[in-house]
């Protein structure tokens, strides 16, 4: 983890190999700090990195990682419409 997100988001999950798709870190009263990624980002990741056409990458997405519940401070998304 970058230094900088252990220092404001000790304890958060995050994804690996999706470093370039956070965008910041969230907080809740009461829950620790998440990390935000950007859903299109992930996307692009899938596409460029795995060789995924842009359906694929969306339907991976959905499922292994939108899906995933690793703990209260699981990430978040960002989708902007």
């Amino acid at each position: 983890m970058d230094k900088d997100l252990e220092f404001f988001a000790e304890g958060a999950v995050m994804l690996d190999g999706l470093e370039s798709a956070i965008i910041g870190i969230v907080e809740e009263f009461g829950n620790g700090p998440r990390i935000l990624y950007s859903k299109s980002k992930i996307i692009d990741v899938l596409v460029e990195r795995d060789g995924m056409d842009e359906i694929e990458a969306i339907e991976f997405y959905d499922f292994n990682i939108l899906g995933l519940y690793a703990g209260e401070q699981n990430p978040v998304f960002l989708t902007i419409p």
